[in-house]
């Protein structure tokens, strides 16, 4: 199955999830606690999570990021006050967990749409086996950064999950060629910007 046939499938999975999702479908910042009967999709990806450790990595990482959890739309699990600073990111996803350093109100103010983006990220992990999830993701954001200079305008998975939702600008492509000089430059210049003053 080529990529593009597999994220459409989990496109329409995902969609279909939404929309079975009763009152779950669009949170806002006062309500993002409450959650819809979840749908028999969102069941099926829950306990996919549950199976191949992804949901239960993002509770470790949850527990051990100091975080407080509560249930939230689509059958996610909210952790809020991270108090690590890697990775960097509004809010990042590991199975069904969706973790941030900050509140999901104050997130959902600017990303009205963001647990629909987290929400996306999870049925990835849920196509990709749970914790391999990390392999492509990771080519995928230096494939990005190699096009554009950013990790998430030309990351597959980011775009899968809709960048503007995450925050994400959408930024052109920028040639080979000019990528290769700027990284020639900056490794001539290394030494000389490396060097400390004594």
């Amino acid at each position: 199955m080529e990529w593009d046939d597999l994220f459409m499938l989990m496109a329409a999975d995902s969609g279909r999830a939404r929309a079975a999702g009763g009152n779950g479908m669009k949170p806002g910042p006062d309500d993002i606690s409450q959650f819809g009967q979840q749908s028999r999709a969102q069941r099926v990806r829950a306990a996919g999570n549950l199976v191949n450790l992804s949901t239960l990595a993002g509770l470790l990482v949850a527990r051990l990021g100091g975080c407080t959890r509560q249930r939230g739309p689509y059958g996610l699990t909210l952790a809020e006050g991270y108090r690590f600073r890697f990775p960097v990111a509004s809010a990042f996803t590991i199975g069904d967990v969706v973790i941030t350093a900050h509140t999901f109100a104050a997130l959902q103010q600017r990303m009205p749409r963001l647990l629909e983006h987290e929400e996306r990220h999870s049925w990835q992990y849920f196509w990709c086996l749970g914790l391999p999830f990390f392999l492509p993701y990771t080519a995928a954001m230096g494939w990005s950064m190699l096009r554009t200079g950013d990790r998430a305008a030309r990351n597959i998975f980011e775009r899968h999950a809709g960048l503007a939702d995450g925050g994400y600008p959408d930024l052109p492509v920028i040639p080979l060629a000019a990528q290769a000089r700027r990284a020639a430059a900056r490794l001539r210049n290394w030494p000389r910007s490396g060097r400390r003053s004594d």
